[in-house]
């Protein structure tokens, strides 16, 4: 801003002017500092806009994140929404620079404006201030000289009518000489103080025009300067403001961009193929394909032929039994037996999409007295899905003991510091949280070494147990012949519809003899190392082994991340063992040999 319209030269002719635009400067400065205030409240809008977006989005972020021990937690094992959750953890960070960008602008912009406005006002107020006292000085001024100028006028009308009296006085022959000599001595005085008058007058004047100079040349101009600076301050700061409000900005671009160019990289992450894999993983069932629909001659009232093609016989004529060998137990989703023996049965295509959209139910009071919705050993579910539940139970159990283990361990270190220093414990305060310990732990083991149980049997890793096995171990139900029902209490098959007692002709039973019949030509596992046993192990479960500390054994199969390893003793002893309890030596050209200590 320029004020070289207030230079002297213009405001010279009267003090009156100078007033005018004291006036004018008052209100424009005024102005300046209202536009002043208005962009601080600007600003402060804006970050009110800035830390309520940023909120809006946390909260958007937090009502879409996955709830905790909820049933979406599963779902984030896909990639997609694994995308879509960094997708959330990205916005949360977005909206970070958000509030970041509101509280640069407050405390940069609108805290450093709001205290530079009242300074302002305070330097505008006492520039004025000083505008004011010499515009009253130069008043004061000149109101004593205009009482001055009027005095000596007075005086000399006064002077000039008592020279005219004298005068008058003086030429009539009839006014005594003592009149004349009173109106001449009075003429004398009238002169005297318009003399006085006259010098008084003079003095004040050169006084004025002195203080007039200083006011209009000095005084007056430096209060303009001061003005003109404090404004040009003024605009400058603001100018400065406006480019910190865009650097702000600014400042935060290359991180938005990251979080941009993050939600970029997990959308490329995304794979179909993965996801699709996952899927057929979950509900994959285990099941086998179900064998060849037998071919139902009504020709014949008794007879059923059955063959490998369909529709033949066989080749020497005699029909073969409906059930042989190995087939058995591949019929069992189409075996379809009602109460009544006179009702039609049902068409093929019914039972195929009753089989497929069927899900196994338990009705074995065994079974539910354990708690829960299912079996202990999860046998309700199909062979793969319960594999997966069992090794999640193993590997939970095995997370647990190693806490315990932890936990021990500490609590060892502690005790031994308290038996080296009496004065920082009692020693025998913690043998009971240590025995409680032990006994937890032994819970945990012997939990762990069930579940590795049926997880081996699953796996098919152990061998088939026989009757009297499974009644000493506890851990499976009594049962001398595999049939389409393994629950007494509710004969029920797989496809939901019930069949006749096991006395009926309808009850299909394959002698345990025939099921064990893959694991009679199994031939022995080849040796892969040799291990050392470090303790002593009583092996009182199914398929476990009894070993003897330093006893030295070979070893037929490593660990699988279980915590079990299986080992030899001769031809006739094998079982598995705690990976914990030996010291593993796989032979080199083992592949993928690993050891669990």
């Amino acid at each position: 801003m320029s004020f070289c319209f207030l230079s002297c030269r213009w405001l010279l002719p009267t003090w009156i002017f100078k007033k005018d635009q004291f006036d004018n400067l008052e209100k424009h400065t005024q102005w300046g500092i209202d536009v002043l205030e208005k962009y601080i409240k600007f600003v402060k809008e804006r970050t009110e806009i800035e830390i309520n977006y940023a909120k809006q989005l946390r909260n958007l972020s937090k009502k879409y994140q996955p709830k905790k021990n909820s049933k979406e937690e599963d779902e984030y094992k896909y990639s997609s929404c694994q995308a879509f959750l960094a997708t959330l953890n990205e916005m949360n960070d977005y909206a970070g620079q958000h509030e970041v960008v509101s509280e640069n602008m407050t405390s940069q912009i609108t805290a450093e404006l709001a205290r530079y406005v009242q300074e302002l006002k305070q330097e505008r107020k006492m520039h004025f201030h000083d505008g004011r006292k010499a515009q009253q000085h130069i008043e004061t001024c000149w109101k004593q000289l205009e009482s001055s100028k009027r005095r000596f006028e007075r005086d000399c009308k006064e002077a000039d009518r008592a020279q005219q009296y004298f005068e008058k006085m003086d030429a009539d022959i009839n006014v005594t000489k003592a009149d004349v000599e009173k109106a001449r001595q009075q003429a004398q005085l009238r002169h005297q103080m318009a003399e006085e008058s006259k010098a008084e007058y003079s003095s004040t004047l050169q006084r004025f025009n002195h203080e007039q100079h200083d006011h209009y040349h000095t005084h007056i101009p430096n209060i303009f300067q001061k003005i003109q600076e404090m404004e040009e301050r003024r605009i400058i700061r603001i100018g400065e403001s406006m480019k910190t409000f865009a650097e702000v900005d600014r400042q935060v671009i290359p991180i938005i961009g990251k979080c941009l160019d993050e939600i970029t990289k997990a959308a490329e992450s995304i794979d179909q193929k993965h996801d699709s894999q996952l899927v057929v993983e979950a509900f994959k069932s285990g099941f086998e394909p179900p064998g060849d629909v037998d071919f139902e001659d009504f020709t014949q009232p008794i007879k059923r032929t059955v063959s490998d093609s369909s529709l033949s016989n066989s080749k020497d004529g005699k029909p073969e039994s409906r059930f042989s060998g190995k087939s058995k137990g591949k019929l069992w989703p189409f075996i379809k037996k009602n109460k009544s023996p006179k009702q039609q049965k049902e068409p093929l295509s019914h039972r195929f999409n009753e089989f497929m959209t069927s899900k196994p139910k338990i009705h074995c009071f065994r079974s539910l007295k354990r708690g829960g919705g299912g079996p202990e050993d999860f046998s309700n579910l199909p062979p793969e899905q319960r594999r997966k539940k069992l090794q999640q139970k193993v590997d939970e159990l095995n997370r647990d003991i190693q806490k315990e283990m932890d936990q021990r361990d500490a609590l060892t270190k502690m005790k031994d510091v308290y038996i080296k220093n009496p004065q920082m414990g009692d020693a025998a305060s913690v043998d009971l949280k240590l025995a409680e310990l032990a006994q937890n732990l032994e819970k945990l083991r012997l939990e762990a070494q069930k579940f590795e149980g049926w997880l081996a049997e699953v796996e098919g890793r152990l061998p088939a147990r026989t009757e009297p096995a499974r009644r000493q171990s506890g851990m499976y139900e009594p049962q001398n012949t595999l049939t389409v029902n393994n629950c007494a209490q509710d004969r029920e098959s797989p496809d939901g519809s019930y069949t006749e007692e096991p006395s009926q002709e309808s009850e299909v039973k394959v002698p345990a003899a025939e099921f064990d019949d893959e694991f009679d030509d199994e031939e022995p596992l080849p040796t892969i190392g040799t291990c050392k046993a470090l303790y002593t192990f009583e092996g009182q479960n199914e398929g476990t082994i009894s070993v003897s500390e330093g006893e030295t054994l070979f070893i037929i199969e490593e660990d699988k991340g279980d915590g079990w390893t299986r080992i030899r003793r001769n031809e006739d002893e094998e079982g598995y063992v705690p990976t914990s309890y030996v010291e593993v030596y796989l032979e080199k050209n083992a592949k993928g040999a690993m050891t669990y200590i």
